[in-house]
């Protein structure tokens, strides 16, 4: 009988002990704190071959790789057409405000007035802007461009990286790759640059491509691709080892 009920006591204990436990890594989980994941984004000059080194980091770690993938998993989460995400992405605007717009944003919510009211260009944002998050509570992943690092500010687990190359170099890589001259080339980076510079500062208050806006920068004019990779994988493992 006294161990019938020895048992029992035991057995409640654990209980309770791993009911407490669930609660506070729901807790942590949810409000998107400790070392459960780790979230990579990266920034990146056009030419400059980040999307590949994102995909490399991605297919070494095991983990989900989001580039234009985010812009279909947003239009499903919104019930936006996914053209219209296209047509925005990673674009400037030049409609209000933006920070009068968040001030009315309740987040999460695609059929409330202040959302309804937006222009189409803040619905769009928005909305992505919610994918992201969504997407880094599910897990381990990289995310490339789109203000990721902004959208993500809050969590301690992730690492900003941007990616740059000179000039010459990325004329090189985009007249390859797109099959044009050296002076197209250059005219697209220009304008590809621009336009990602205009879309990251309206939205993040920060500057496109300034060091300080992020934790590691890396050139591929100096580095490969595989370089690029072991140093963002050294970098992460010198950052979790200062918050323990």
């Amino acid at each position: 009988m006294n161990g019938g009920i020895t048992f029992y006591k035991l057995y409640r204990w654990v209980y309770h002990i791993l009911h407490f436990a669930i609660i506070y890594i729901n807790g942590i989980i949810e409000k998107g704190e400790g070392i459960m994941s780790k979230i990579y984004t990266i920034g990146r000059e056009f030419g400059s071959r980040g999307h590949v080194i994102g995909q490399k980091l991605a297919e070494r770690l095991g983990i989900p790789y989001y580039d234009k993938e985010l812009l279909q998993q947003a239009s499903k989460d919104s019930g936006f057409c996914q053209e219209i995400f296209e047509n925005h992405d990673e674009r400037p605007t030049n409609s209000f405000l933006y920070s009068l717009v968040m001030d009315t944003y309740s987040g999460g919510s695609y059929s409330s007035a202040p959302f309804l009211d937006m222009p189409l260009n803040h619905k769009v944002f928005l909305a992505q802007f919610d994918t992201i998050k969504n997407l880094a509570t599910e897990g381990d992943c990289v995310i490339v461009g789109r203000c990721a690092d902004y959208a993500l500010s809050e969590r301690p687990d992730v690492l900003n990286v941007f990616v740059h190359a000179r000039m010459e170099d990325r004329i090189k890589t985009v007249s390859e790759r797109e099959n044009l001259t050296e002076n197209k080339a250059r005219d697209l980076i220009q304008k590809k640059d621009k336009q990602r510079a205009s879309y990251y500062n309206y939205y993040t208050n920060k500057k496109w491509g300034d060091s300080r806006s992020y934790d590691l920068c890396l050139s591929t004019s100096i580095l490969s691709v595989d370089d690029c990779v072991d140093l963002i994988l050294c970098f992460r493992e010198k950052m979790d080892q200062k918050k323990r």
